[in-house]
Formats: C-alpha cells, structure tokens, sequence
C-alpha cells in the first residue's frame, strides 16, 4: 500500500527563489484580478448596460471555473512540462486582463472572467507541487509563505485600488491596470522557472481517489470547515464595523488595511513554526480564530478592542493556507498536484456556502449570529485537525 504520511523525494534541487518570487508575483496579480470587480460593479453595469446582479456575476463566474481547473488541471495536462503549464495559466491571465478591460458587451466580459477562472483555479492547484520541485524540503514553508503573501497584499488592496483607478481612469482602466503585472509575472517565469519534466503518474490529476485515506480525508475536511468559517464571518465585516461597531469609511478601510497587513506578517512567522510544530499549528489557529469571533459579538460595540481583535484574524486567517499547504507537501509528496487540485477546488467550494450561509444568518437571525457561526465551524475544523494528526501518526507507524 502506498504510504502517504511524511514520505517525500529525497532528492531536491538548489532553490530557485527567483522562480518562486515570480510565482508570487502571478499569485498577487490573480488574487487583484479575482477581486477588482468588487468595487466597480455600477460603472461596469452602467457602461455595459446590465444590472449589478448580472455584474456581480463576474466575481461568481470566475470561482465556478476555478473549482474546474483546479480539479482536472493536473489530469489533462499530466504529460506536460509544468514549466510551460505554469506559463500557459500566466498567459490566460494576461488574455484575461484584456479580453475584460475591452469587453464590447456582457458575454466577452464573461469570457474573460472565465479564463482568469481557469488561471486561478489552475495555478493555484499547482502551486505547492511546483514549490516543491524549487526549493529543499525545508524551506517549503518559507517557500509557501512567499505565495501567500502575495495573497494577502493583493487582496488587502485589489478593492480599494479598484476603487480609486474607476474614479480616475474608468473601470475598463482600472482592469487594465493589472495587464502589465500579468505580463511582467509572464516574462519573469519565462526566465526564472527551470524545466520541471511531468512526473505524471497514474494517480496524477485523480483528486477523489485520495480521500480514500483517512488522513488525508480528515484534512481535507478540516480545510473545508476552516474556509467555511472564516468567510462565514469575513464576508460580513463591512456591515458589523459600520452598522455595529460605528466605524467611519476612513476606519473601515484602515482596519482592511492593517488585517492585511498582519496577514503578511503572519505568513512569515508561521513559516518558522510549521518545521517542528505542523499539528500544532493547524489545531490552534482554528481555535484562537473561534474564540477571536466570540470576543467580537461580545466586544463590538467597541472600536479599539475590536480593531485589535482584527489585526489577530489577519495574523490567523491568512496564515492558515500556509499551514495546510506544508501539510499537503508532506502528506501527500508524489500527489501534491492531486491534492492540490482538491484542496483548491474544496476552498472555492467552503467560501461559496460559508459567505452564503452566513448572509442567510445575517438576514434573519442578526449581525451575530455568522460570528457565532463561524466559531463553531472554526471549533469543527480544529477538532478535526487533531484527527487528521492523530490518523497521520496511525499510517506512519
């Protein structure tokens, strides 16, 4: 039986952090794309002449094909050289950024959405394989930080850009804004990523057949309750800081700014932990995030102690995919695209009913109750971390 608990490759090339910085540099460039039309949906329906809601389809079409990608991504493309698998995924960002930013109606604008979907949900689902292939096995973590980082700028920044370059330059501006990023990420891999010949096998790409074991089944569920909760509660902080809390405009986008910039400083200091104390880390951060969700209802009428509770979330949340990608290159080290693949596809999955769960809460119940929630999610999510550890020791003895 083949053993899947902390049995990686030997052998590891000389790390190629040029090549990993540029995947960082594709990743914050995504992420910005990802989430652009979040501000500028009324200029894209007026100019377009369709609804908000038809716009709003922008950001939902681009997730649905990124579920896509990121599940058979690594399948169709199994004997191909990732060197130019990464660089076609770039390449869809690039199309994407310019088949929106001139889209003549509301089907070319989906189209681009769509490609940038399948960009997402591609590079990313290959992301922690190919990090794997660029540096020693020690420095993953550090490796995977790098990514992250990039996701916590670019999503820290990509709506308040979005914003300011609508009001200046129009929203098609504004979306051409990230084309040249595109490029410069494209160019960049051209140059810094090495060949890295198909290590295709006959599991590569078959996402579901690993959750015939239990370790990784266990994890995969963990993830799934920690994004569910975490969006669950993210997604409705706009209203609580100004509804609840009573923070001005000016507030609310300098709180954004400072989570996400914890986020960074968080993807860093994990990166240190995760080499000794990987089931540590992936057990507490679901519970300091449960109990920081329950200090909020308690606390948010209150905008010191609430502006501080978030700067932890920041630290937490945005650390957590860290964690759980070091878990992924060390549980599953010849099926790393696989489950990558998977673990992407679960994500986009969890934000989708998390976010929309926690609405319904919001609508009905009150401001509270996706706070609490989240928690209980969150409280899921670390129990059955502590599974996953306790089935992963199981298979590796």
């Amino acid at each position: 039986m083949t053993t899947y608990v902390d049995s990686a490759p030997t052998s590891r090339p000389r790390a190629a952090w040029g090549a990993v910085f540029s995947m960082a540099l594709c990743v914050a460039t995504l992420i910005a794309s990802e989430f652009m039309p979040v501000s500028l949906l009324t200029p894209i329906s007026a100019d377009l002449g369709i609804t908000d809601g038809q716009a709003g389809q922008a950001i939902s079409v681009s997730g649905m094909f990124a579920v896509v990608s990121s599940l058979f991504a690594a399948r169709l493309t199994r004997h191909m050289d990732r060197r130019q698998v990464i660089l076609g995924f770039s390449a869809l960002l690039v199309a994407s950024g310019a088949l929106v930013a001139f889209a003549p109606d509301y089907l070319w604008l989906m189209v681009g959405r769509a490609l940038l979907g399948l960009a997402i949900g591609g590079f990313w689902g290959m992301s922690t394989s190919i990090v794997m292939r660029l540096v020693p096995t020690e420095d993953v973590p550090r490796g995977l930080a790098m990514l992250n980082a990039g996701n916590a700028v670019a999503a820290t920044v990509s709506a308040p850009l979005g914003s300011y370059l609508g009001d200046i330059i129009g929203w098609r501006g504004a979306f051409f804004f990230v084309v040249p990023l595109a490029v410069l990420a494209f160019v960049w891999q051209w140059i810094a990523l090495p060949s890295l010949p198909s290590r295709a096998t006959d599991s590569t790409g078959n996402v579901f057949r690993l959750l015939r074991h239990r370790p990784v089944a266990l994890g995969m569920a963990s993830i799934t309750l920690l994004f569910m909760g975490q969006f669950g509660l993210f997604t409705y902080l706009r209203p609580f800081l100004e509804g609840v809390t009573g923070v001005s405009v000016p507030g609310l986008s300098t709180i954004l700014l400072i989570m996400g910039l914890s986020g960074v400083a968080g993807t860093w200091m994990i990166s240190h932990a995760l080499r000794t104390r990987l089931f540590s880390v992936l057990i507490a951060i679901p519970l300091v995030m449960a109990a920081i969700a329950v200090a909020l209802v308690a606390l948010g009428t209150l905008a010191l102690p609430v502006a501080l509770l978030l700067l932890l979330w920041g630290i937490f949340a945005t650390a957590a995919p860290v964690g759980w990608g070091a878990w992924l290159a060390r549980t599953l080290p010849r099926d790393a695209e696989a489950g990558g693949g998977l673990q992407v596809a679960l994500i986009q999955f969890a934000i989708t009913v998390g976010a929309a769960g926690g609405g319904l809460l919001f609508d009905r119940a009150g401001w509270w109750a996706p706070f609490l929630f989240a928690a209980v999610l969150l409280c899921g999510s670390s129990i059955l971390a502590y599974a996953t550890f306790r089935a992963s020791s199981g298979s590796a003895s």
